[in-house]
């Protein structure tokens, strides 16, 4: 009871089937691609870049890639622009350092504030003990303490 005829429509069906796939698939490799036009870099290599650095553990969502790929571009705008700023027209080795300086050094940056946030604090505080000094030392038995200066009130 085998049938020749059944034979050749499975396997019409199964080869239709397979061409719709393929279509499908060749469309959203063009609905990728068109996504992927604005972006500034290849995402494959940053995709690489990214898996060299992270756990191996780790999966990478599309909009991860996409954003990660935009950030880049975006900093390498903003470098660029502060090259522009340059009078030259040949950009040295010593202007890019100068350039990227900010993004390669940003945890020595945030050590530095926060150095300098602690020192302006103690400072306020010698401030803050001279003026109740002054404040209890230098009082004048017929000026009242309304009438004193209001730089030294809190």
């Amino acid at each position: 009871m085998y049938d020749e005829n059944e034979d050749e429509f499975n396997e019409e069906s199964l080869q239709e089937e397979d061409e719709e796939i393929i279509q499908s698939d060749d469309e959203q490799d063009e609905g990728s691609q068109e996504e992927g036009e604005d972006l500034p870099f290849a995402k494959a290599e940053v995709v690489r870049l990214m898996k060299q650095n992270l756990d191996s553990d780790k999966m990478i969502r599309e909009r991860v890639k996409v954003e990660m790929n935009k950030f880049l571009g975006e900093v390498l705008v903003k470098v660029c622009d502060q090259l522009n700023e340059y009078p030259y027209t040949t950009i040295e080795y010593e202007m890019l350092k100068e350039s990227i300086y900010p993004y390669q050094n940003i945890e020595r940056i945030n050590e530095e504030k926060k150095r300098i946030l602690m020192h302006l604090h103690a400072i306020k505080a010698d401030c803050d003990a001279l003026s109740m000094d002054v404040k209890k030392t230098l009082k004048l038995k017929d000026v009242s303490e309304e009438e004193s200066d209001p730089a030294f009130m809190d």
